[in-house]
């Protein structure tokens, strides 16, 4: 057998990908597709981590007339060797190394404050002008022109001069090169969510704005622009007057398979590694995506895990993608979710569907106006998916899901954060005070309270209350906390033991009722078994003075506590 390729993670150079041998899943029909379309402008927003920039690289790779910094023309035809564009036809092969091409990504203005954000994108800036220092040979540029191609690459200009940086350089190699070019802007939105959750939005937003009015809307010398984020930020008119820019989402249908792995793809992928039979727990964990109704598999995921496998074949399915960021915007729904929110929550974990009103060009500023508009954020960033879709009184209603297990599983971990963080927040005094006298309606009634204002998921209800009650007992001081611990005949759910002798010892044995009818009944049996299996058996022989036990039943959100103190 011939020696499999490697698989890279995390590698987002096309050039890199070929000339390593890497793994590659052929995308390059989104050349034929972006052709195709006729846009002047594409925004083409996507989940993180489903190749975008790994597509923007492979696009440059394409189109560049690529040249070295002595002014020798590159040729970089073989990279595509054996691709799916080379039969596309020669109306899209004479296009291939015949553009110059501005190629910059915002990713690195992920920062805390404004100024090191700002800094990085001038840096960014800074780095293409070099790459293209070569329009400094020859005499395509005026004197007064290299003066300031100079300036702006050793970063010599003042701050209002940057905001028409892009439009200059494509000016100057437009004169070099005899053609108008291209501009590929990956993660335009990076800046806008760190500048939203970090507060300077509003100066970040002045200056993204600026940029690209005079990159995309006032500048001669642009033959195409690409542009890829996870969201459309146009309320805020980053894109102000560009009425001539084509926007594929998640709902389009153009470009819908270019990003992110078909079924088709993956299976391929699989057999390649022989790891056919793997191909349903992949699906059940990273496939569910639908993009313009073409069911998608997440890549970094998909790829994470087959590398792991060939490591390893009883290798575990894991949350690859869901560790990849700070998860900021599950974080703001769970932790600012209302009680419709809540339950809407609890309904897509539970694996059922809600249906919202979706709006494409969201703002981050509605996070805080519109609880609705959240779901929209959802939706663009991977956190849902689309089952339906219908338009009424042009609004877009569509039916969402949690797309797999992965994507569930973040839910739930970031919800049982959320929830101990609340419980570390509580004043748990009166708590602990009713559970030492035997105060069994007043525990009860605080517990309500507290898995009211909670999320909750029932995949396995028992263990669910237990965990949480063992985390809001582990702050009881004074007392020993065992769950399961063999006692009598039998183990007891919860055993709390003074280290000093004349407090009470409590014993708490917990139900699980499907209906709220049933808790009475299902308490008092808690209660019996305490007795039938003798929990407090040898308790006071070792000398506490005190035993009080608790019958604890739970049906949803709703709680009840019975007692009998000995």
């Amino acid at each position: 057998m011939a020696q499999r390729q490697r698989i890279a993670i995390g590698t987002e150079n096309y050039k890199e990908m070929v000339d390593k041998d890497y793994y590659y899943v052929d995308k390059t029909l989104l050349i034929k597709e972006l052709l195709d379309s006729g846009g002047k402008v594409t925004l083409l927003t996507r989940p993180r981590r489903f190749g975008k920039t790994l597509a923007l690289s492979m696009l440059r790779t394409f189109f560049e007339e690529e040249i070295s910094p002595d002014g020798t023309r590159i040729d970089n035809s073989y990279y595509f060797s054996g691709c799916k564009i080379l039969q596309a036809g020669e109306a899209y092969l004479c296009h291939m190394g015949r553009h110059p091409v501005i190629s910059l990504t915002l990713k690195s203005a992920k920062q805390a404050d404004f100024e090191t954000a700002y800094d990085n994108i001038l840096d960014a800036i800074s780095r293409e002008y070099i790459r293209h220092r070569y329009v400094l040979l020859g005499d395509s540029l005026t004197e007064m022109q290299r003066q300031q191609y100079d300036d702006i690459m050793n970063r010599r200009v003042e701050s209002s001069v940057w905001t028409r940086a892009l439009a200059f350089l494509s000016q100057c190699l437009e004169q070099y090169h005899n053609r108008r070019v291209m501009i590929l802007l990956d993660e335009y939105d990076v800046p806008l969510e760190s500048a939203y959750f970090r507060g300077f939005y509003g100066k970040m937003i002045l200056f993204i704005r600026a940029l690209f009015e005079s990159a995309l809307k006032t500048n001669d010398s642009l033959e195409l622009a690409v542009i890829t984020g996870c969201l459309r930020i146009s309320g805020e008119s980053v894109f102000t007057g560009l009425n001539h820019m084509k926007i594929a989402s998640v709902l389009s249908r153009e470009f819908a398979s270019c990003f992110g792995f078909t079924e088709a793809e993956v299976r391929a992928m699989l057999h390649a590694y022989e790891l056919d039979e793997k191909a349903e727990e992949v699906c059940r964990w990273y496939d569910g995506y639908l993009f313009g109704g073409i069911g998608v598999y997440n890549p970094w995921s998909v790829i994470n895990y087959i590398k792991e496998l060939t490591l390893d074949f009883q290798a575990f399915p894991r949350p690859y993608w869901s560790n990849t960021s700070s998860n900021d915007i599950v974080r703001n729904l769970v932790e600012s979710a209302d009680n419709q929110a809540k339950s809407e929550l609890e309904e897509l974990i539970a694996g059922r569907t809600i249906e919202k009103s979706i709006y494409e060009d969201v703002t981050y500023e509605d996070m805080r106006r519109s609880r609705d508009s959240l779901w929209s954020f959802l939706l663009f960033t991977g956190y849902l998916k689309v089952v339906s879709q219908r338009m009424e009184a042009d609004v877009i209603y569509a039916r969402l899901k949690i797309p797999n297990e992965e994507i569930r599983y973040l839910y739930k971990t970031h919800i049982r954060e959320w929830f101990d963080r609340k419980i570390r927040q509580a004043d748990l005094r009166p708590f602990y005070e009713n559970l030492l006298e035997g105060n069994s309606e007043e525990m009860a009634l605080f517990i309500t309270g507290q898995l009211s204002s909670s999320i909750s998921y029932y995949d396995n209800a028992e263990n669910f209350y237990h965990g949480y009650l063992i985390g809001l007992l582990s702050g009881l001081e004074g007392y020993r906390v065992d769950s399961n611990k063999e006692h009598g005949y039998g183990r007891p759910d919860i055993l709390l033991t003074p280290f000093d002798y004349k407090r009470p010892v409590i014993i708490l044995e917990l139900k699980c009722a499907q209906k709220f009818s049933q808790m009475e009944e299902l308490c008092a049996n808690a209660l019996a078994q305490i007795e039938s299996r003798d929990y407090a058996s040898g308790l006071l022989d070792e000398g506490y003075l005190q035993i009080i036990k608790y019958g604890v039943c739970f049906c949803r959100k709703s709680c009840l506590v019975k007692t009998w103190e000995k």
